[in-house]
């Protein structure tokens, strides 16, 4: 999948597909085609840099609500000839799930999509996992015939069915259909579920990872095949260290994490840093400083994952160094640093967005930072980067630092936080948005009846709803 061209955050457009509360605001109150048309850009096109993680669909699905949106473009963009050509979950995706939200809410004509395309679709899983939270059994019945005809009554044809069965996300339609009254249905479905039972038990007998037994050499041997095809194994051998080494193989593993190859270096430092071993930090500095790249980015990892005091200790020293390890200091400072670290922290805020831009990953440690020292200084590094990310977790996290360092958060930017694509965003705003706003009430009353909405979210909400909040 292609990287999301992603408009710029001034536009309707930039607002929507970052998901900001201010995209749905500004969608209201433009003109209703030139709303819909951005709308339909978002969830045809999805945004997202991370669609399994980020949230988009309530949002969309919320605002074509709120815009009495047509579902013709979506329809022509599930049943075009692409379906047959692009069978990645990524082009359809973000459409079906917009359905889901809004079959949810009654809009009939949605439910009707998710039936049709589950019964033709290429993507005919995902849709199926939709009508499993909201159809009826009725309907559900009604797919089984279309759904088995994809799979050849031959011996690959109940393989793949079995796979099917096996890694279905929502098992709710397979169940109705192995009770199903027709024996022709039921006697394929059933015969799929145990065969995808034993297929878990024999894929567990063929691993071919670490055996009770293995020596230390033996672990490293694993860890370096791996690098060898290009899979990255040091991390699970390294937990496999903790099981076969004792006392009398640190000799053996401090070596391997001075000068082993680059699967048994990998595998050692990691181990030794989760150990707290004594000689771990001067392992890692001099990882760094010699090994190849892979090397570099397991002894970073490593050190962050350490908790000891001695690692806070050296990260001051390292913080201001300019390369990988002084940005893992810095992170590491922003998670377990006190008070004293504030500048140091502050400065690499600054740095990351200054070098890599508002989307940069090492931001994420840093803006919780910033948050949970209080850093005030911040503040307006953390506006921008609200601003601009198109992240939608790293804009809730900034939310959550501001609110902990921007005395204008809840009279600002936590008014719009109400209607954010992220539930813990909202949740947020729940908790510090002032009230005196009437938007602010309104949206909090409708919060608290939506069905949809989380609950962490409508907890939130019913602890600022009490009789003194103003009328709408």
């Amino acid at each position: 999948m292609f990287e999301p061209v992603i408009a710029p955050s001034g536009t309707l457009l930039g607002l929507l597909q970052r998901g900001r509360g201010d995209g749905t605001l500004h969608a209201l109150t433009a003109p209703r085609s030139e709303a819909l048309a951005a709308l339909n850009h978002c969830v045809l096109r999805d945004p997202r840099h991370d669609w399994q993680v980020e949230n988009r669909s309530l949002y969309y699905a919320r605002l074509y609500l709120d815009l009495n949106g047509e579902l013709d473009d979506i329809e022509a963009h599930l049943f075009s000839a692409e379906d047959v050509l692009d069978t990645d979950d990524c082009r359809t995706g973000l459409a079906l799930a917009v359905l889901g939200h809004l079959a949810s809410y009654g809009r009939r004509d949605a439910l009707e999509l998710l039936r049709r395309y589950a019964a033709s679709g290429s993507n005919w899983a995902w849709a199926l996992d939709e009508l499993a939270l909201r159809d009826d059994d009725a309907g559900l019945r009604a797919l089984a015939a279309p759904v088995l005809a994809r799979f050849p009554a031959d011996a690959e044809g109940e393989a793949e069915l079995a796979a099917a069965v096996r890694d279905a996300f929502e098992p709710r339609p397979w169940r109705l259909w192995a009770d199903d009254p027709r024996p022709s249905v039921a006697t394929r479905v059933r015969a799929a579920q145990e065969a995808g039972c034993f297929d878990r038990w024999q894929r567990q007998m063929r691993s071919q990872g670490p055996r009770p037994g293995w020596s230390v050499q033996a672990v490293f041997d694993w860890a370096q095949q791996g690098v060898d095809r290009g899979a990255v194994l040091h991390v699970p051998a390294a937990r496999c260290l903790t099981a076969v080494a004792g006392p009398e193989d640190r000799p053996e593993i401090v070596e391997a994490a001075r000068s082993g190859g680059d699967g048994a270096r990998c595998t050692a430092l990691r181990y030794l840093a989760d150990s707290n071993d004594t000689e771990a930090l001067d392992l890692i500095e001099a990882a760094v400083s010699s090994g190849s790249a892979l090397v570099v980015d397991a002894a970073v990892a490593a050190f962050e994952r350490m908790r000891s005091v001695a690692a806070v200790d050296r990260a001051r020293g390292w913080a201001r160094r300019p390369d990988a390890l002084g940005a893992a200091a810095a992170r590491m400072l922003a998670c377990r640093g006190g008070a004293q670290d504030s500048d140091l922290v502050l400065t690499a805020l600054r740095e990351g967005v200054r070098g890599e831009g508002p989307d940069a990953p090492t931001l994420w440690p840093l803006v919780d930072g910033a948050g949970r020292l209080g850093i005030a200084g911040a503040a307006p590094v953390l506006r921008h980067i609200y601003r601009e990310t198109a992240s939608s977790h790293l804009r809730g996290r900034a939310a959550r630092a501001l609110a902990a360092t921007d005395p204008s958060f809840p009279a600002g930017f936590a008014v719009e936080c109400l209607w954010d694509c992220e539930e813990s965003t909202r949740e947020i705003a729940a908790r510090h948005a002032e009230t005196g706003d009437a938007r602010v009430v309104e949206r909090l009353r409708r919060l608290a009846a939506d069905p949809a909405e989380e609950a962490e979210v409508q907890t939130a909400v019913r602890s600022r709803i009490g009789p003194d909040m103003p009328t709408v």
